[in-house]
């Protein structure tokens, strides 16, 4: 089971990088490899803010979730 290590902060700031990204690409401001690649970036960004979980922070035990009291 994976258990939620993204705070609210952290969700925000990734799912507006992924949109200014796909405003970026739908503009034609950036083409190429270089959109795909920048696609891709945002849509790992949306799919992770929407779940709540990041799996690069599980190796290193990172969480930006607040402290349960």
């Amino acid at each position: 089971m994976m258990k939620k290590n993204m705070g609210n902060l952290d969700r925000g700031i990734r799912i507006v990088v992924a949109v200014i990204v796909a405003a970026l690409i739908a503009t034609g401001a950036v083409s190429g490899v270089l959109a795909v690649v920048l696609g891709v970036l945002a849509a790992v960004f949306l799919l992770t803010s929407l779940i709540g979980f990041c799996p690069l922070y599980a190796p290193f035990g990172i969480s930006t979730c607040p402290r349960e009291r």
